[in-house]
């Protein structure tokens, strides 16, 4: 059953984010501030008319005090909070509620996380599993068993696999090009990803994202006041956030070809937005490509492709910038980059440029022909045993 949801209850009036990448220069104190600015000046209020504040970090920072001392907030409410890589969406959830319930009339989300400054490569270790199940095992590993998986299942030789594998990141990094603040701002040839160096079973390096630093921001306002902050607010649709029993990984029998976790979020996040057909309503979706075989097989959770066939519809252009349903315009994970508090609100700073027409060399079309809404969706976790997070916005409230 679906959840009440608050559809068209709440609004976007403002939203910021910080160029991701290796930001040497930068503390976490100046990401904040750096985002933070950016979404009160495209709201046009002071940092002051803020009641209160969520601010998602995994790794860097364990209070509300994280916020409240580069910001010089005067004795406001400041929650920190995580839920693993969906924790930018958490917050932005939680701020949502805030409103929706009148506990505020003005509410921040601010995600943040600053992970280049460490000696480690990829994610910070989070410990082994305590119940003795499994050794843990690195993320390129786990979600590397999505690709033999989907290829034998539905019977695609592995070349041809690759090949989709491959023209993700392609078009993620073509997308990337475009964004001035994306980590990776270069095209790079299929030819190049195809034999990059192997890092765990069929993955490359090209066919994982990078972790960055960075921290993006969104300010929400009761729906019936958005026209007070800006002439073009999004209205939030959907939220919908699962966490799964993470029985997985002693299941010998689970499906690595499917995330149940995003089924279920997203048939919730649909019904909460009246939505029957996503990819002919959408006008985008930003998803949670943290290796190239999740992405495709988050198009057949997501319900833009039929079981078995995400693989074809890549390899057909469906979900390029120029293609019916655009995925990741911004460039995602892959391109963008990976600071884990800040992705899920830096998926809704794409939408809000999208749906406002403001995204530049890399604004979707099908907003121009009518389209209104938009779809983020971020993952947390690994496959098995995760959280999703889905929403919805639009830029019209019905």
């Amino acid at each position: 059953m679906a959840s009440n949801g608050i559809r068209d209850r709440v609004a976007i009036v403002g939203m910021g984010c910080t160029s991701f990448g290796e930001r040497w220069d930068k503390s976490v104190g100046d990401l904040l501030v750096e985002s933070s600015q950016d979404a009160l000046k495209s709201a046009s209020i002071p940092v002051d008319a803020v009641d209160a504040f969520w601010l998602g970090t995994l790794f860097s920072g364990q209070s509300g005090l994280t916020l409240s001392r580069p910001l010089k907030l005067a004795y406001k409410p400041v929650s920190r909070l995580e839920n693993y890589c969906a924790t930018g969406s958490e917050a932005f959830r939680n701020a949502c509620y805030a409103v929706a319930c009148g506990a505020y009339d003005v509410a921040m989300a601010i995600g943040v996380e600053k992970l280049k400054d460490s000696g480690i490569s990829g994610l910070p270790s989070i410990g082994a599993p305590e119940d003795g199940t499994r050794a843990g095992l690195t993320a390129p590993a786990t979600f590397s068993l999505l690709a033999p998986a989907y290829a034998k299942k539905y019977g695609v030789d592995e070349a041809t696999f690759k090949e989709a594998m491959t023209r993700i990141a392609w078009k993620n990094h073509k997308n990337g090009a475009l964004n001035p603040r994306a980590q990776f701002r270069k095209e790079v040839a299929k030819d190049v990803i195809a034999c990059s160096p192997q890092v765990a079973g069929q993955l490359g390096i090209f066919d994982c994202s990078g972790v960055s630093d960075g921290s993006a921001a969104a300010i929400v306002v009761r729906a019936e006041d958005a026209y007070k902050y800006t002439d073009k607010p999004l209205f939030v649709k959907a939220l919908s956030f699962i966490a799964g029993p993470a029985t997985g990984p002693i299941d010998p029998d689970y499906d690595y070809t499917t995330f149940p976790e995003v089924v279920a979020s997203a048939t919730d996040a649909y019904a909460q937005a009246g939505i029957k057909d996503p990819r002919a309503e959408l006008a985008m979706a930003e998803v949670h490509d943290c290796f190239t075989p999740t992405e495709l097989v988050l198009m057949e959770d997501l319900g833009f492709a039929p079981r078995g066939t995400a693989w074809k519809e890549v390899l057909n252009g469906t979900f390029d910038l120029e293609g019916e349903l655009a995925v990741n315009p911004d460039g995602g994970l892959k391109s963008f980059g990976h600071p884990i508090g800040a992705s899920g609100l830096r998926m809704l700073f794409e939408a809000w440029l999208q749906l406002r027409g403001e995204a530049g060399k890399r604004q979707i079309a099908s907003v121009a022909r009518g389209r209104k809404l938009a779809l983020t969706h971020n993952l947390g976790g690994a496959p098995g045993e995760c959280v999703s997070f889905v929403s919805v916005v639009g830029s019209e409230r019905s």
